[in-house]
C-alpha cells in the first residue's frame, strides 16, 4: 500500500539555500505581536511595522494576520507560516524550500487549515489522528489497511477528502490515510501531487493543476 520514505531522495538531490521565510506568532502583547523570524528570537512588532520581509496586518486576541510574499497568512499563538506558497492566480503555487531542501505548504482540508511537508515518497496525503479530528474526519468511515513507514508498519484508515486547496489550487475527492497515532506534520503525498506538473529549478519547486 503506502510507502512513506522520508529520505525526500526525489526533491534533494541538490544542496539548498534557505529561502524561504518561516514567521511564528510566540504571543501578543497588547496590540503588538511577538514574531519569530527563521527561528530567531521573538521581537515586539507594532500594526503596520515590518520584520524580515513580514508585515504585520492587525492584532485581535491570540490571532494576528501578517502578509508574507504578498499575501495575508492568519496565525494563532504557537503557529507558524513556513514556505508560504508564491500564487499568481493561474492555479499555479511556488514553494521555496527551507536549510535541509523540504517543501513545506500551508493549506487547508475540508475547509481546516493544514501544514504540510511535500513528500513524493508518501502514495497518499497523510494525516495524524490529532489533525483527522480537527478536520471533524471519522476514521470509522474509512477502510483500515497497514501500510510502511519510516518506523515500521503501521495502522492507517483510507478516506476521502472533500476538497484539498494550496494557495490557489484547489483539489476535490483526494485519498488520504489517517495514522492511529499524531504525525509530527501533515504529508503531501502523490495522492494531490500526481494531480500537478511538478517543476524543479533550483530551491524553488512549481506545482500547477493538471486536472
Amino acid at each position: 500500500m503506502a510507502r512513506h520514505c522520508m529520505s525526500f531522495a526525489a526533491l534533494c538531490l541538490l544542496p539548498l539555500a534557505a529561502l524561504a521565510v518561516d514567521v511564528g506568532l510566540a504571543g501578543v502583547m497588547g496590540g503588538k505581536a511577538m514574531l519569530m523570524i527563521d527561528g530567531g528570537e521573538p521581537q515586539a512588532v507594532r500594526v503596520g511595522e515590518s520584520l524580515g520581509g513580514v508585515k504585520l496586518i492587525s492584532v485581535q486576541g491570540d490571532r494576528v494576520v501578517v502578509e508574507v510574499g504578498g499575501k495575508a497568512r492568519p496565525l494563532r499563538v504557537g503557529q507558524h507560516a513556513i514556505g508560504v506558497p508564491s500564487v499568481d492566480g493561474s492555479g499555479k503555487i511556488v514553494l521555496n524550500a527551507d536549510g535541509q531542501g523540504h517543501f513545506y505548504a500551508t493549506g487547508t482540508v475540508n475547509g481546516v487549515s493544514v501544514r504540510f511537508l511535500v513528500d513524493t515518497g508518501a502514495t497518499m496525503i497523510s494525516l495524524g489522528a490529532a489533525d483527522a479530528r480537527r478536520m471533524g474526519l471519522d476514521p470509522a468511515r474509512g477502510v483500515r489497511a497497514m501500510t510502511n513507514t519510516a518506523n515500521g508498519q503501521a495502522m492507517v484508515t483510507k478516506v476521502q477528502l472533500d476538497t484539498v486547496r494550496i494557495g490557489d489550487i484547489t483539489l476535490n475527492n483526494v485519498d488520504a490515510l489517517i495514522h492511529q497515532n499524531d504525525l509530527p506534520m501533515a504529508l503531501l503525498g502523490m495522492s494531490f501531487l500526481n494531480r500537478m506538473d511538478m517543476q524543479r529549478d533550483g530551491s524553488t519547486l512549481t506545482l500547477k493543476k493538471r486536472y
